[in-house]
């Protein structure tokens, strides 16, 4: 858009864009597998290495993409960024939840020292960063991929430098079920009641949580 509304606007430069779901092909034609690549096509020659913007270095940011494409076209486009007031606004929705909570509740504070609850809370953070919740936040990725040609939903993403979005919400439960196995286990460990009892429950929960899934990954 910076460089549509330039007044240094001209056809020496533009720009194609190609969906990995509908151009499957293309993307196969020049040996990519992972999405979104940026690469300039010149004139006259085919596409040299430095031809391909390297995102995992250089990163995603306008201004590093506009110095990329002076490089390579000597075209200049000063970026142009709107007005964003999003996190501004969640900002202040945040604070005045937070501070209406606590006014509503100012004569009974007590559940800001439930540990519990403050437990919960870094867990779901923790679950939520470990599976690539803030990458998917900076690379914004599909949901999922459907294979124009069969139809096939594949929910892992084949390079080792991408994924998509199911992949980060199965990473999470799979998360989220070896720490309740944890707690479940160090629970029937220290729990009172019968010794007999105790064990039972634990080996039936390492069963559960670690034997059957080794067998199914030593089925397939």
């Amino acid at each position: 858009n910076s460089w549509r509304y330039s007044s240094a606007f001209s056809n020496k430069l533009f720009f194609t864009v190609v969906d990995y779901d509908e151009g499957a092909d293309v993307f196969q034609q020049l040996n990519m597998n992972s999405a979104p690549t940026f690469m300039h096509f010149p004139a006259k020659g085919k596409p040299k290495r430095a031809d391909t913007f390297d995102l995992q270095r250089i990163g995603f940011a306008s201004e590093q993409l506009a110095k990329w494409i002076a490089d390579r076209t000597d075209v200049q486009i000063r970026v142009f960024r709107p007005p964003n007031y999003s996190g501004t606004i969640a900002l202040a929705l945040l604070v005045s939840l937070v501070g209406g909570l606590l006014y509503l509740r100012r004569n009974n504070l007590e559940f800001i020292y439930n540990k519990t609850g403050w437990a919960m809370a870094a867990l779901c953070v923790v679950f939520a960063m470990t599976s690539g919740q803030m990458w998917n936040h900076i690379r914004g990725p599909p949901y999922a991929h459907k294979n124009p040609q069969n139809g096939q939903v594949s929910y892992i993403h084949g390079s080792s430098q991408a994924q998509f979005v199911a992949e980060s919400h199965i990473i999470l439960l799979l998360n989220a079920a070896i720490t309740m196995g944890m707690v479940l286990l160090n629970e029937a460990a220290t729990s009172k009641g019968d010794v007999g009892k105790r064990r039972t429950k634990s080996i039936k929960l390492l069963s559960i949580y670690v034997c059957e899934p080794l067998s199914y990954l030593v089925n397939r």
